[in-house]
């Protein structure tokens, strides 16, 4: 993987881009993504975002995000403009096997690919240029590091402010984990010089909910948590009945984790959310413990040291039990 400075002049002629995230994209994805196809757009290219699944509706206000194809639902005409495209940009996922079913025709396609991510281990090898930085709060603040390098600052307008802010506030949990570096605080400035209205999109992702989530989120909390003082751990366990009774859509579980991190002494928050295909884990920490490293190792995951996620193929039960299991050979790192 050449460095990203060497991509820079393949952005003074038109090209045909496709922009590409991880299945299920959060606010960082989907942000940077349409961050990037409003830039990209802007320089007379001609940009297509396709998603390997569909998203959270709490998205559906961003600029753009109706141009925005479902893989899943559109597979004919994404893989004729994967296998047509010039460039092919890979955003806030560094290996292939996060874009799901979107895996093989991306693999396959012949032409350049350029990464621009945050998370730990790379796969170099399946990208042409890139940068992968994991100092960097998100994707959203790499694609604004991005276009400040190529000499385009001009060309960011309130569109692309509006994208890149909301994947930058939501993955640094409003601006208050320790990836909020002056560099991001800098670039929200510029945004807001520029005349960026950040309360709306405040309300527009974490005020726009229905009342039915409400309700999940504390069912979860009064029914799904325990928490094992022994460990410094919580954990939820959240089954395919929940799910139907409070009709949780794509997005309704987001956050959700993040509650049992504000309970004193609490090092390692867990959950695991059992989808129709598979069961979903997250993990969140405190004091240095790696739910990445840990991610890996048990749960066919990864992400950051603080942040990650996971999946399993076993019974709901199964890989509960499995995850208290191996949580005892942590339980002096735990403790320290």
């Amino acid at each position: 993987m050449q460095a990203i400075e060497a991509f820079f002049p393949l952005l003074s002629q038109p090209q045909k881009v496709v922009i590409t995230t991880h299945q299920k994209p959060d606010g960082d994805a989907m942000g940077s993504s349409l961050g990037l196809y409003h830039f990209l757009t802007g320089l007379g290219h001609s940009v297509t975002v396709i998603s390997p699944t569909n998203w959270a509706s709490f998205l559906n206000w961003m600029p753009a995000v109706d141009k925005v194809i479902d893989f899943e639902k559109e597979q004919p005409k994404c893989k004729e403009l994967i296998a047509d495209a010039n460039i092919i940009f890979c955003l806030d996922f560094n290996t292939l096997s996060r874009i799901k079913n979107l895996e093989p025709s991306i693999s396959s396609a012949s032409c350049v690919k350029v990464l621009i991510d945050h998370h730990q281990q790379p796969q170099e090898e399946a990208f042409t240029y890139g940068i992968s930085n994991t100092a960097k709060s998100s994707t959203c603040e790499m694609v604004y590091d991005f276009i400040i390098a190529s000499g385009n600052q001009d060309k960011i307008n309130l569109d692309i402010a509006a994208c890149l802010y909301t994947g930058t506030m939501t993955d640094t949990g409003s601006f208050r984990f320790s990836s909020t570096t002056a560099s991001v605080h800098r670039m929200v400035a510029f945004f807001l010089d520029l005349g960026l209205k950040h309360s709306v999109i405040h309300d527009n992702m974490f005020d726009n909910f229905l009342e039915n989530r409400l309700r999940f989120i504390g069912n979860a909390l009064l029914n799904r948590m325990e928490v094992f003082y022994e460990y410094n751990m919580a954990v939820m366990c959240i089954p395919k009945f929940d799910l139907k009774k409070y009709d949780i859509k794509t997005g309704d579980t987001e956050g959700l984790v993040n509650y049992m991190q504000s309970i004193t002494g609490i090092r390692l928050a867990a959950i695991v959310i059992d989808r129709e295909e598979e069961r979903k884990w997250s993990f969140r920490s405190k004091a240095n413990f790696d739910v990445n490293e840990f991610a890996r190792k048990h749960f066919e995951g990864g992400g950051h040291k603080m942040a990650a996620g996971g999946r399993s193929s076993d019974s709901l039960e199964k890989t509960y039990n499995h995850f208290l299991t191996v949580i005892k050979q942590y339980e002096t790192e735990l403790n320290n």
